[in-house]
């Protein structure tokens, strides 16, 4: 795997629209604020939920044995636990911690970062894994596809 396919990951990703959020509310603020308390808050539930989401998907799918890597084909189709709700819950994780963070620091102008990072997984990671699951898969992932959603 080359190098810049190997830090072609999530994390980098969302490690980058993180340090631009912070950035912004450092550098950037021009004085506009999400407010006192509630947005802390929300900013805080958001992160902690993002990481309890994320911590739950990839417990799932060490106990079936599969990579959580976006780029590696995987060994099984995880359908159970947190993915019956959710194709992408660690995705829906990295979306809610950069909410939650930009909330937190009061980051308003960064706020356009979420839709953005969203389009950039999609476009780069999930598109690709589900046409690998799906050549893999086959039916089976056609039929989960119809029970449960992208995103939530």
């Amino acid at each position: 795997m080359t190098l810049l396919r190997s830090i072609d990951i999530p994390p980098v990703w969302l490690l980058a629209a993180l340090a631009a959020a912070w950035a912004q509310a450092t550098h950037w603020s021009m004085g506009l604020s999400f407010g006192p308390v509630w947005a802390d808050l929300l900013g805080g539930l958001l992160v902690g939920g993002g990481v309890l989401l994320a911590v739950l998907a990839i417990v799932e799918m060490r106990r079936h044995q599969t990579t959580i890597h976006p780029h590696q084909d995987s060994a099984r189709l995880v359908q159970s636990g947190i993915f019956s709700r959710s194709r992408n819950p660690i995705y829906v994780g990295d979306v809610m911690i950069l909410a939650g963070f930009i909330l937190y620091w009061d980051a308003v102008l960064a706020l356009p970062l979420v839709p953005v990072f969203l389009w950039i997984l999609e476009r780069r990671f999930v598109i690709p894994e589900e046409n690998r699951l799906r050549k893999t898969f086959r039916m089976d992932f056609a039929r989960y596809c119809e029970k449960v959603r992208r995103w939530v």
